[in-house]
C-alpha cells in the first residue's frame, strides 16, 4: 500500500479510502490511485486486514454430501446472496449427526468464520442443532418449521395444501400422496399439508406411500397406485418422483391428465418440459438464500436473538399435468 501511495503521490490514508470506496476522494485522485494499483498489480492482503479489523468476511455452510435438488439449490441460493459481501466456505458431511455437526462448527469457529448456515433437511441434523452453543451465530435452512434456534424455511405444509386443494377444486374425489422419505422434515411437512387439505374437504384419506425422492421410487409407487380403481389424482413430494409416476401411468395405459392428474413439488428447471408439462409447487431458492443471509447477518450483529423463524411462501405453478376428472 505504501508503494501505491508513493507512485500515486498521495498518502497511505488516501489509498485506504480508495480501496474501501470512501466517497470523500476526488475523482482525479481516485483515478490516479487506481492506475497505480493496476501498474503495481497490488492486491490487498486479506490476512493482514483480518488482523486489523478482526473480521474474515467469511461465512460457513454445513450441508450433507448430496446431489439432491433441494439441498444443492439451497446452497447455491445462499452462495449467490452472499457473493458480493462474503466468502463462503462449505463443509459437506457424509452424515449430519451430533458429532459431525459439532466438529464442523468447531472447525469453522477455529478458522474465524463469522456466521454459519446449516442445511438441515433431516431430523438427525435438527436434533444435532440443539447441542450447538446458543452464542454461535447460526441459522438453519431446509429444516421444516419446528427447528430450535433461528431458521429460514420454505412453508412446505402450505405448498402441500395448495397442491391438494387445487386437485380437489378440479373435482377429484380424493388425492393420493407419494411422499419423500419421512426422515426428511420437508417431506413430513408436505404430508401434513396434504392431510390437512384432504381432511378439510371431508375427502377419503388414502395411505401415504413414501419414496426416496428418486424417479425410480416414483415409478415403483406409481405402478402400485395404477392398480387403485379410485385413483384420479396424485400429489408427489417432488418433481423427480412425479416423473416416475407419470412413466408408470403411461406404461399401464393411463393418460396424464385425462385419466390421472399429477402434481409435483420443487419446479425443477425441466418441469415445464415433462410430457405433459408438470403442474408443481415452486420453491424460490433465491428468496430463501437472501432471507437466510439477512437473518444470519442480523444474528451476527446481535440485532435479533436466537430463535427467529422465517417462512418463505411457495407458489403453485399451473401447467398441463392436472385437469378435471372425466
Amino acid at each position: 500500500m505504501a508503494d501505491v501511495a508513493r507512485l500515486a503521490g498521495v498518502s497511505h490514508q488516501t489509498v485506504s479510502r480508495v480501496l474501501n470506496e470512501h466517497p470523500n476522494v476526488r475523482p482525479l485522485t481516485r483515478e490516479r490511485v487506481l492506475a497505480a494499483i493496476r501498474e503495481l498489480a497490488y492486491r490487498p492482503n486479506a490476512a493482514a486486514r483480518t488482523l486489523v479489523t478482526r473480521r474474515t468476511h467469511t461465512l460457513g455452510v454445513i450441508t450433507a454430501d448430496t446431489m439432491l435438488y433441494g439441498p444443492t439449490s439451497m446452497l447455491y441460493g445462499f452462495e449467490r446472496a452472499a457473493h458480493d459481501a462474503y466468502f463462503v466456505s462449505v463443509a459437506s458431511l457424509p452424515a449430519l449427526d451430533r458429532r459431525s455437526m459439532l466438529d464442523a462448527v468447531d472447525r469453522f469457529l477455529g478458522q474465524g468464520i463469522e456466521g454459519i448456515i446449516v442445511i438441515a433437511t433431516v431430523d438427525t441434523a435438527v436434533a444435532a442443532l440443539a447441542h450447538v452453543p446458543p452464542e454461535v451465530p447460526l441459522v438453519a435452512v431446509g429444516c421444516g418449521t419446528r427447528a430450535s434456534g433461528s431458521s429460514v424455511a420454505i412453508d412446505n405444509a402450505a405448498g402441500g395444501a395448495a397442491a391438494t386443494r387445487y386437485l380437489l377444486g378440479l373435482g377429484h374425489a380424493s388425492v393420493y400422496h407419494v411422499a419423500g422419505p419421512l426422515s426428511c422434515l420437508d417431506a413430513k411437512e408436505r404430508v401434513d399439508g396434504w392431510r390437512q387439505a384432504v381432511r378439510e374437504a371431508g375427502a377419503p384419506e388414502p395411505a401415504v406411500l413414501a419414496g426416496d425422492w428418486s424417479a425410480a421410487s416414483g415409478y415403483e409407487l406409481g405402478g402400485r397406485l395404477a392398480a387403485q380403481p379410485a385413483l384420479t389424482a396424485v400429489f408427489c413430494g417432488n418433481d423427480t418422483m412425479a416423473l416416475g409416476v407419470i412413466r408408470a401411468m403411461s406404461e399401464r395405459g393411463l393418460r396424464v391428465p385425462n385419466d390421472v392428474s399429477v402434481i409435483g413439488f420443487d419446479d425443477v428447471p425441466e418441469a415445464g418440459y415433462y410430457l405433459p408439462p408438470l403442474t408443481t409447487v415452486r420453491q424460490d431458492f433465491g428468496v430463501l438464500g437472501r432471507q437466510a443471509l439477512s437473518t444470519l447477518v442480523d444474528r451476527m450483529s446481535g440485532a435479533i436473538p436466537a430463535g427467529l423463524r422465517v417462512r418463505v411462501a411457495p407458489e403453485l405453478i399451473v401447467r398441463a399435468s392436472a385437469a378435471s376428472p372425466d
